[in-house]
Parts: structure tokens; sequence; C-alpha cells
């Protein structure tokens, strides 16, 4: 593993960096348990297999666990 890997998760391996709507990150400011779930459903249904690790706007960040999966 390279050692300049910009967004690691905790065992090194890069986290695949995407966003969403400026409609989701608004909820963020007013309901944040709102934001979590729409976030969750958008990457659920957008990228199955990744999961959500953490939200920096306008980053949103996804780790690969589709390790062992059929595609």
């Amino acid at each position: 593993m390279p050692a300049d890997v910009e967004h690691p998760d905790e065992f090194g391996r890069p986290l695949l960096r995407s966003g969403v709507s400026d409609r989701i990150w608004t909820l963020l400011k007013t309901d944040k348990p709102a934001f979590q779930q729409e976030v969750r459903r958008y990457f659920e249904l957008c990228y199955p297999g990744w999961t959500v690790v953490r939200a920096k706007y306008p980053d949103i960040f996804l780790r690969d666990d589709r390790e062992g999966r059929m595609i």
C-alpha cells in the first residue's frame, strides 16, 4: 500500500470520495438524523456494498465492503 494514501480507512486502504446534493447537505444543519438517513439511503441505492465512513462537506467518504461478494 502506498504511503501517500490521502484518505485511508483504519487498515490503510483508500476510501472512495463521493458527494451528495445540496438538498441533503442542508439537512445536516437542520436535522442531523435525517441527514444521516438520507446519506445512507442514497449510497445503499447508488453504491451497493459500500459503507459511509464519514462526511465532511463537500465530501462523503466510503469504504468498499464488497470483498468476496458476487457483483
